[in-house]
């Protein structure tokens, strides 16, 4: 039996190999290249993992704004729907792989939600017909 996340390192080993995915996928890979050719990807990944820990744990680790950081993002990089598809897809494969219980299922539940107010945020489900 799988067990389920439970502590800040389990969640940073998500993280890791879900980055790993991300960061081999020609399609996600251009949202991360500043943080790649600067080295600053552990510590982006530490910032992930404090987010993910509040989350999931109720802490308080995470002190930016994660929406505003996607959207600065999208100005330069245009986020479609296809890249939260990937994103959301590969999360759940990492959760899945190795974790089962109550957090697991919060922190997909978590990504799914979060995906979606994004794309909102980004009109990304606008009808893109001329009416």
């Amino acid at each position: 039996m799988k067990p389920d996340i439970s502590s800040r390192e389990d969640i940073k080993n998500v993280i890791t190999k879900f980055y790993n995915l991300l960061l081999d996928d020609q399609l996600m890979m251009p949202f991360f290249e500043e943080i790649v050719q600067k080295n600053e990807l552990e510590h982006h990944l530490e910032i992930i993992t404090d987010f993910w820990h509040d989350i999931l744990f109720d802490t308080n680790e995470y002190h930016q704004n994660v929406m505003q950081k996607h959207l600065q993002k999208h100005a330069f990089i245009t986020f479609k729907k296809e890249h939260f598809t990937r994103w959301v897809s590969y999360l759940f494969t990492i959760i899945d792989a190795a974790f089962i219980g109550e957090n697991s299922e919060r922190m997909k539940a978590r990504a799914q939600s979060i995906a979606t107010i994004m794309q909102l945020k980004m009109n990304l489900y606008q009808d893109k017909k001329q009416i």
